[in-house]
């Protein structure tokens, strides 16, 4: 999952950008620009989510006909020529993401198409970070991301958190 934060990219074999940013700027780009680029990039981010909400639930077939179908409408789109800079610079982006919008095809139910999910879980570090000013001691933090980490990572396989950590510990 990435935001296309330039420090993440070179991790992990494949990425799935997070759709909702790209919606976020592509929302902006049609509210402040003066074409219709951004209005037709709006669709296809709907018709993509539309798709990730049913993933899960496609055979095989229909789930590659039904990227296939998305592929070849942002093919159409990225090549529009455009005399707008916010609509240019949306199209850029949008391009150089594109091999990463739509991964979570690829793993129906596995991957989110946004990382609203990952961003909820750093929630509490930002607001431990902001409330007490960072920490002093590096084990301090370090410390604190393996007990978040070990919890959600338990939770997500259905497992006791504490027990986790019990076991972990002794």
């Amino acid at each position: 999952m990435s935001d296309r934060y330039s420090a993440q990219q070179k991790h992990g074999e494949r990425h799935q950008t997070c759709l909702a940013h790209l919606a976020r700027d592509t929302a902006f780009a049609f509210e402040h620009g003066s074409d219709d680029l951004p209005f037709r990039f709006r669709l296809w981010l709907g018709r993509a989510f539309d798709l990730a909400k049913e993933v899960a639930n496609f055979t095989a077939s229909t789930l590659a006909r039904k990227k296939w179908e998305l592929e070849s409408q942002l093919t159409v789109l990225l090549t529009v020529t455009t005399q707008c800079d916010l609509a240019r610079q949306l199209q850029a982006k949008i391009g150089r993401a594109r091999s990463q919008l739509l991964t979570f095809c690829d793993y129906p139910g596995q991957v989110d198409p946004t990382n609203n999910t990952s961003e909820r879980k750093l929630r509490p570090c930002v607001i431990q970070r902001k409330v007490t000013n960072g920490y002093r001691a590096m084990w301090a933090a370090e410390a604190e991301a393996d007990v978040r980490t070990t919890v959600d990572t338990a939770r997500l396989s259905g497992a006791n958190p504490f027990a986790v950590i019990v076991s972990a510990l002794t």
